[in-house]
């Protein structure tokens, strides 16, 4: 049986870390796991040279951010209203 290596493992990783964030009920939970997840699969796609895996969740990974930041903008501006 061949051994596992440490890239298939950031790649297993990052697929659970997907899986599990698609089941959060609160959002910035599921934004922040989901931007984990596929911050793996980008790092998991430069090092198998997979440049659609790494291009799309880099793009998946901003829109995350860029979601976050909205959120917590909204709540500060909440809280100091």
């Amino acid at each position: 049986m061949e051994a596992i290596n440490a890239v298939e493992i950031i790649g297993y990783f990052a697929s659970i870390m997907v899986a599990i964030s698609l089941t959060m009920k609160n959002i910035i939970w599921l934004r922040w796991l989901n931007f984990v997840g596929c911050t793996l699969f980008v790092i998991y796609g430069v090092f198998i040279s997979a440049w659609p895996v790494a291009g799309m969740n880099a793009f998946v990974a901003l829109i995350n951010i860029y979601h976050l930041i909205k959120i917590y903008r909204a709540k500060a501006n909440s809280t100091a209203a």
